[in-house]
């Protein structure tokens, strides 16, 4: 990247990843399935939520960021499918029933439930692919902070360097809650844990639906 972008980039850098640790639906399903299902399956899971950045960054640099910023019924109708899809993985997680997520086998370690790799990855995708914040965030960072002067291929630069920081907080936040102490002390009451998720994410779709 030459020196000119430099600048911009550092302010992009910096607003996507406060954006990126705040809590949120990707953190909360992150936290789920590495709970619930391990450590490989929350990998998995923040692999998709990583790609999933790609979904916007793409609509943003061919044009349609612009025309949903500019399209109001559209922009709302954004919303209410994104925050339909976080109602529906808030309500099937509080849906969630003592002893479905596993348990613990005879020398203390959790047991996985089970669910595949695939299943994990299209998780993580769909809950960032269908966020409206997240469309909300490119249209912001794409109309202030990058110039639209800059290159299209520093702007996919931009674009990849957002969907690798995703990926990569989310594998580490993946990793903490998927040791063996944590996720046994959150398996024995993992019921009650799954609720609490699909509690919050609940919360986040109504929000969305109350700003739409």
């Amino acid at each position: 990247m030459s020196s000119p972008y430099w600048g911009e980039f550092l302010a992009l850098a910096v607003i996507h990843f406060l954006a990126v640790v705040a809590p949120g639906p990707d953190f909360a399903v992150a936290v789920r399935q590495s709970v619930r299902f391990g450590r490989k399956a929350g990998i998995y899971t923040s692999l998709g939520i990583g790609a999933g950045i790609s979904v916007h960054v793409i609509y943003t640099l061919i044009g349609v960021g612009a025309l949903l910023h500019t399209t109001p019924w559209l922009m709302t109708a954004a919303k209410w499918l994104g925050a339909a899809y976080i109602f529906y993985l808030g309500v099937k997680f509080l849906a969630s029933k003592p002893g479905s997520a596993g348990g613990v086998v005879a020398d203390g370690k959790p047991e996985a439930a089970q669910q595949s790799l695939r299943q994990a990855f299209v998780i993580g995708f769909m809950t960032n692919a269908t966020n409206p914040k997240a469309t909300l965030f490119f249209l912001a960072v794409f109309t202030t902070i990058v110039s639209a002067k800059t290159p299209l291929p520093i702007q996919l630069l931009y674009g990849a360097w957002m969907c690798l920081v995703n990926a990569a907080w989310f594998v580490l936040v993946s990793v903490a809650f998927s040791t063996a102490a944590v996720r046994q002390k959150f398996l024995s009451t993992s019921h009650w844990f799954e609720r609490v998720m699909g509690v919050l994410l609940i919360g986040f779709a109504l929000r969305l639906v109350f700003m739409a």
